[in-house]
């Protein structure tokens, strides 16, 4: 017991350790399973890095290494811990116990050969690093050396989850020499620039992109960012997403939190244009929860709409499964996934429709559901299937 701490006392000051890992423990901590070490940086200062393992949950604490060399020697005794590995690069150290004869060590060649990352929280790999990005300075995310502001923390996080999932599927997409995309109800124009960004400077992709937002202050606001920025083949137009005419073929079109049948409307603008890739996350859904209040259908599931919440949250579901159903109907595979946490939005549902052929035989078996579904849950129409047309 002695000698394993002297090991890795020793290891510490020749910066040799690596890692050392504990289990089998005896005493009288109660649910501790195992310890893992390694070495850390904290404000600057060397640390050990304690990971206690209990039964239920993790907890990690500091230490400066002569401290934990004291705790180790408390750990690891006759009712403590009864096995171990220490890793360094000049040896591997096995600690083991045999009943009726204690402790014993072994030593074998390293296994490791380099020394670990000390940074106390590992780098996360984001689609779009903070630094020299003139637009999200502009945009109130980052200060001018590029440092992400406090209080737009959660909106940075947000921009990079956006682009993480849109960069799957933007690799599903045909080869084209451009690919247009249209960001309705672009608003301040965040998630529009962050993905312009991504596919012409991260990349290489050419992409022409166009914002469309009904406010003209922040038309006139993302227009003079975009010029800032060197953006040239990014615009934001003034309109609404129901009277929007598009000058080009869509390839992709994306809205974000458009409120109740907005989100209809752009799925129409998508469907009509046979766009490749549809992504749309729905904001509020009070036409069908109309729909629902009005007609009351009495069936085994109507004990849940007796309650405002559950009534809410059920027309939420009924809303974005027929609007899946709709895009299904006209050749899209579909996928519905959680966007963002809700710790940062309260609607963080992702609506997916990707292109691919459209199959006769299904798309009766899918007017059926849809009628039955209707029919279900008390709902005389949906705004999507009025404005499409779709077939009674």
């Amino acid at each position: 017991m002695t000698e394993i701490n002297q090991y890795i006392k020793s290891s510490l000051a020749d910066n040799t350790f690596i890692k050392a890992q504990f289990s089998d423990y005896r005493g009288e901590e109660e649910d501790l399973k195992s310890l893992y070490l390694k070495k850390v940086i904290v404000k600057r200062q060397e640390k050990v890095s304690f990971l206690y393992r209990y039964r239920t949950k993790d907890i990690t604490k500091n230490y400066p290494p002569e401290e934990a060399v004291q705790r180790l020697g408390t750990l690891v005794a006759e009712n403590g811990f009864r096995s171990g590995q220490l890793f360094t690069l000049e040896q591997d150290v096995q600690l083991s116990f045999i009943k009726g004869k204690g402790f014993s060590l072994k030593t074998t060649p390293p296994s490791l050969h380099e020394l670990p990352s000390l940074a106390h929280d590992k780098p996360k790999n984001r689609k779009i690093e903070a630094q020299g990005k003139n637009y999200l300075t502009e945009l109130g995310i980052t200060d001018a050396q590029g440092k992400v502001y406090k209080n737009a923390q959660d909106k940075y996080k947000q921009i990079n989850h956006y682009i993480e999932i849109l960069s799957s599927l933007l690799k599903n997409l045909p080869d084209q020499p451009v690919t247009n995309i249209v960001d309705m109800g672009a608003g301040k124009g965040y998630l529009t620039f962050a993905l312009y960004d991504y596919l012409n400077n991260v990349l290489g992709k050419p992409a022409r992109v166009t914002g469309v937002e009904f406010r003209k202050d922040l038309v006139d606001l993302c227009n003079t960012i975009a010029q800032r920025s060197g953006f040239d083949a990014l615009q934001f137009e003034e309109g609404t997403i129901e009277n929007y005419q598009p000058e080009k073929e869509i390839n992709v079109l994306i809205a974000l939190h458009a409120c109740d049948t907005a989100t209809d409307e752009a799925i129409y603008q998508g469907i009509t244009a046979n766009a490749d890739l549809i992504v749309v996350a729905p904001c509020c859904h009070k036409q069908i929860r109309r729909e629902m209040e009005k007609h009351k259908p009495e069936n085994e599931l109507d004990f849940l709409i007796r309650h405002g919440i559950f009534l809410e949250r059920q027309a939420e579901m009924v809303t974005d499964g027929i609007r899946s159903l709709i895009l299904e109907y006209y050749g899209y595979a579909t996928k519905v996934f959680e966007f963002v946490s809700d710790a940062h939005t309260p609607k963080n549902v992702l609506i997916v429709g990707e292109k691919r052929k459209q199959k006769p035989a299904e798309q009766e078996m899918i007017l059926e559901k849809l009628r039955t579904s209707k029919q279900f849950f008390g709902i005389g129409y949906h705004q999507l299937e009025r404005l499409i047309g779709l077939p009674d």
